[in-house]
């Protein structure tokens, strides 16, 4: 049997890079899921794509900052498939770089929304479905940047990842005697539309590979594995955790 055989499991940022991933490599694993983004088409084909290796899936389009699709995503869970085990709250989005004191009120909001306020939102409903079935594991996508680094321009993104963290030993200590683990997932550079787009120019993605010990960027199923990790029996002793897989970039100095 897989890793996740028969368990249920939500993931947001499902359409693209590693939500994408995770949705594939989960469905391998033997989950039913229940899958979020705001495209409709991409998150649609996705999917498609695991509903035609006979595995269960759900799909609920929408933007996990509103608490209206946080509600339907475990709603789903619960209705479709009896409960809900685990949930990876991946979505996420950098925001556009600037020196941070002429970062305005709108971009600041919208960046820590989306990374950090979808994520409370998710949690403060996925954790009473979890206590039904006796327990479970909250993931957050997280990041390098924020907890061991910084970088010029990424203010709102490094508040908004390193709060994550804080979030995810919150609920660790408050639920983990009830079977409800919690923790953070911090990735290095991975190889997604959206770091491509951000580091911009050949040269530019070649300095973010150098910040790595390894040399280079993650494939997005490099980090859905550790995602599988820490939802499954296998992490069951982890919680509370800012755990990296991030190719050495939080302790590479040159």
């Amino acid at each position: 049997m897989g890793l996740l055989e028969n368990k249920v499991v939500i993931i947001t940022g499902a359409s693209s890079g590693i939500g994408l991933a995770a949705a594939q490599l989960f469905a391998r694993e033997g989950a039913r899921l229940v899958l979020n983004a705001r495209r409709k088409e991409p998150l649609a084909r996705a999917a498609a794509e695991i509903d035609a290796t006979g595995r269960a899936v759900a799909v609920v389009a929408g933007d996990v900052g509103e608490a209206d699709t946080a509600r339907a995503l475990v709603d789903t869970a619960v209705e479709r498939f009896g409960g809900l085990d685990a949930a990876l709250n991946n979505a996420g989005d950098v925001g556009v770089p600037g020196p941070l004191a002429e970062v305005d009120e709108a971009t600041w909001r919208k960046v820590l929304d989306v990374n950090l306020t979808a994520a409370f939102l998710g949690a403060r409903r996925q954790i009473p479905a979890m206590l039904a079935r006796g327990g479970g594991s909250i993931i957050f996508t997280s990041s390098f940047v924020g907890h061991a680094a910084a970088f010029p321009g990424l203010g709102p993104y490094a508040a908004a990842k390193a709060g994550l963290v804080g979030l995810a030993r919150a609920i660790a200590v408050e639920y983990g005697p009830e079977g409800v683990r919690a923790n953070a997932l911090l990735s290095g550079g991975v190889d997604t539309p959206m770091g491509r787009s951000v580091a911009g120019t050949p040269e530019a993605q070649a300095l973010v590979r150098s910040l790595h010990a390894v040399k280079r960027q993650a494939e997005p199923e490099e980090i859905a594995q550790a995602a599988l990790f820490l939802a499954s029996d296998r992490s069951s002793f982890v919680t509370g955790s800012a755990m990296y897989a991030d190719g050495g970039a939080s302790i590479c100095k040159v």
